[in-house]
């Protein structure tokens, strides 16, 4: 497992991202270490902590300590003369001061280990990776801070003469950059709130809103991409912090711990590690799944969103699983968000990981 090279990609989602201190903390446990981070938003910031040479301790300190104010206070002056024109709800100091605490001038080859930031120019729409050739002469902060700009939220920073944003525009999860030859194993940590329904988000106010209105589109982007994925095999990560507020600093410590509880379930799982060959999404896990034919309207959602031939129409119009104990990766139940009914139900039988699956036909 040690020699096996790992690429470790850690998503963004506002302070939920302290799982990504857990999750490393769970790596090195496992004796894992990535041979490359891969980071978006807070998980660029996490990541370049660490790949600066941070030991995780003291990133489980850094969690516990951090406030609200230390990154986010309200621009009021320009809110107040500015209104519509304003730059953004929050101030870019408070953030930009602590990500250069944190990191000082060091450029991309200062770094202890390798690391790349996702940001996205913000007026030409170029999903930008800074740590990758040609782009490492620049100072880790300013990559980082520009990755953690949510637009609206943060104004666009400024690196060189052009200005960019949280590469959470482009892809939450950046996957992609992964996909290498001389990668045999992708690791990577998902923090958004996908799994967090009923909030009444309605009644929070436009910020809220705004904010779960980018949660819902770059959850649909990051499941595009991995619903596509192939090769390296991907180990997927999913932290339970989805009841955690987008800027809320109550749960600190639980969210940590959280991302190490997360890791270790997937990575002690027996036969939890895809071999260098196999392909697509894990952990694997058989399951049931019903067609609640009272509930089941036959839009046919689940027919286009579902695994290939896993759902189809009857002859009375109604969904019904061709197979009805699959074994599903976790982005296989996609198609159950998508029922605009709730009429797919999904147990769990089997909580081990199963054996990879074979290669699909070229």
């Amino acid at each position: 497992m040690r020699s096996r090279q790992v690429s470790l990609v850690l998503g963004g989602g506002g302070i939920r991202g302290l799982a990504h201190v857990g999750v490393l903390a769970a790596l090195e446990d496992h004796h894992l270490v990535p041979a490359e981070v891969i980071g978006s938003s807070v998980g660029a910031l996490v990541g370049a902590a660490w790949c600066a040479g941070a030991a995780t301790d003291e990133l489980r300190l850094l969690a516990h300590q951090i406030q609200r104010d230390d990154l986010f206070r309200i621009a009021h002056g320009d809110m107040a003369l500015r209104r519509l024109r304003a730059p953004a709800i929050y101030r870019r100091e408070p953030l930009a001061d602590f990500v250069r605490g944190l990191l000082g001038d060091a450029t991309f080859d200062d770094l202890a280990r390798p690391l790349l930031v996702n940001t996205v120019d913000i007026n030409t729409g170029a999903q930008v990776f800074w740590g990758s050739p040609g782009l490492r002469d620049v100072r880790v902060a300013d990559a980082v801070i520009a990755s953690c700009t949510m637009p609206g939220f943060l104004p666009p920073h400024r690196i060189g003469d052009r200005y960019f944003v949280d590469g959470a525009a482009a892809a939450n999860l950046p996957v992609h950059p992964a996909s290498r030859p001389d990668r045999d194993l992708v690791i990577a940590v998902d923090v958004s709130a996908r799994a967090r329904q009923d909030r009444a988000v309605q009644r929070l106010g436009f910020a809220a809103g705004f904010a779960r209105g980018i949660e819902l589109g770059i959850q649909r982007m990051d499941d595009v991409a991995l619903r596509a994925w192939t090769r390296p095999p991907l180990l997927l990560v999913r932290p339970a912090v989805w009841h955690v507020e987008l800027l809320s600093f109550r749960h600190n410590s639980e969210l940590v711990e959280a991302g190490l509880r997360a890791t270790h379930a997937v990575l002690d799982a027996p036969n939890a590690i895809p071999g260098p060959d196999a392909v697509g999404v894990y952990p694997r896990r058989r399951v049931r799944v019903e067609v609640l034919r009272d509930r089941c309207v036959g839009c046919g959602a689940c027919v286009s969103a579902g695994p290939p031939g896993q759902f189809r129409l009857d002859d009375e119009g109604k969904a019904v699983a061709t197979d009805p104990t699959p074994v599903w990766s976790p982005v296989d139940g996609y198609c159950v968000t998508q029922c605009p009914t709730s009429a797919i139900a999904v147990l769990e039988l089997e909580p081990r990981i199963e054996a990879p699956l074979p290669h699909p036909p070229a």
